[in-house]
This record gives structure tokens, sequence and C-alpha cells, in this order.
């Protein structure tokens, strides 16, 4: 059973949709409980870092969800999801994060310009990944394939290891996709990112 965190703040349904439509059983559920009986559990996420991790703790989700981790199950973070994993974020003042991967949330810099023209913040629409190293999340996706993004803020890794894929975004070359164990996560959003997102969801469904 895959478990989707609902803790208020996430595109849930169409992310269930997903794994619905590939054959695996998905739920989403509000209750921090839940995660105790889940295989593989996801972590949605939209909206500002410090919205996002307040509703996560104010609703009971981090110990049962650190706790899954340490038990070495499978964990998709999507987007802030993704953020919410490292030490901190800078939006909206310095908020602590789970800490589950070294690094922080920071915001790409204003005035950035490409071909003559000033790029705008949020980085919005589709962008290419670049592939750094072999991912299970990953498997069977091509370098240079083309998926959705919607964010302000960038998580810069302190490990590249942690690193399965990077994206560029005028002078920011950041991370598209991480790994690391039994944690997987992606800064775009493979449920807006049609084929290459489901192939991302059939990916983890079947860890």
């Amino acid at each position: 059973m895959i478990n989707i965190i609902d803790y208020e703040m996430g595109n849930l349904r169409s992310v269930e949709k997903a794994f619905e439509k590939l054959g695996f059983a998905a739920r989403v559920s509000a209750d921090p409980h839940a995660i105790e009986t889940a295989d593989k559990i996801v972590l949605p996420g939209v909206g500002a870092f410090r919205d996002c991790i307040a509703n996560l703790r104010r609703g009971g989700f981090v110990e049962p969800l650190l706790e899954h981790v340490r038990a070495g199950k499978p964990m998709l973070g999507i987007c802030v999801g993704m953020q919410m994993l490292f030490d901190e974020s800078e939006e909206f003042g310095r908020h602590q994060g789970l800490g589950l991967i070294p690094g922080k949330v920071v915001r790409f810099p204003s005035g950035m310009e490409e071909g003559g023209e000033r790029l705008k913040v949020p980085h919005m629409g589709w962008n290419t990944l670049h592939i750094q190293q072999p991912s299970p999340l990953l498997a069977g996706i091509a370098d240079g394939s083309f998926v959705y993004f919607v964010h302000s803020y960038y998580c810069a890794a302190e490990q590249r290891d942690d690193v399965a894929a990077s994206c560029r975004y005028g002078s920011v070359e950041f991370c598209a996709s991480l790994w690391r164990d039994n944690i997987m996560a992606t800064q775009f959003h493979p449920e807006k990112s049609q084929d290459i997102g489901l192939n991302i969801f059939k990916n983890f469904g079947a860890l």
C-alpha cells in the first residue's frame, strides 16, 4: 500500500489517480498512524515551505515519517515535499526542515537572464533533466527528458552524491531529483509531467 500523506498541502488526488492508473494500491490519508501500515509513502507539497512544515508537525506526521525512513521503507517527496527533506529553508525567514538530506533551500536570484531576456521567478513550465547518477526512481528516463516545474526556491544539496538529476534555470544548476538509500524525491511534479511522470510513479510503485 502506498500512503499519500494528506497534511492539507499538495496535489493529492492527481498523485493517487496516477498510481491507481498504473495498477498500484494507493490511499490519501490525513491519519499519521496510516504511515505505520504503509509499504511506501509519498510526501507531496504545494505552497510555502514554512506553512508545509508547520502543517506536517501540527498533524503529528513527522515521527511516523521518520520511523518509516529508519525502517528502510521507500519514500517519495514531491516539490515542497522534497524541500522539507533538507536541513532548512530561507523562504519567509529561516525554517528547520526534517534534516534527512544535508543542505538548504534557497531562492532563485533576481535579474537572471537568458538569450537577452530576463527570466521570471517562479521557474514555471517545462525544463530538461540532466541525469547525474543511476537512480531507481529514474530508471528508463533519458537524459534531457522534459518535466514540469513550479517553484521559486530550489534545493542546494551539500553532497553531490545525493543528486540523482539536476536542471538548469538561468545561472543556477539545481537538484531536480535526489536519491539517498530509500529516500527519493523530485523538485518537479511527476503528476504534471505526462508519460515521464507516469514512468517515475511506476518505478516507485514497483520498488
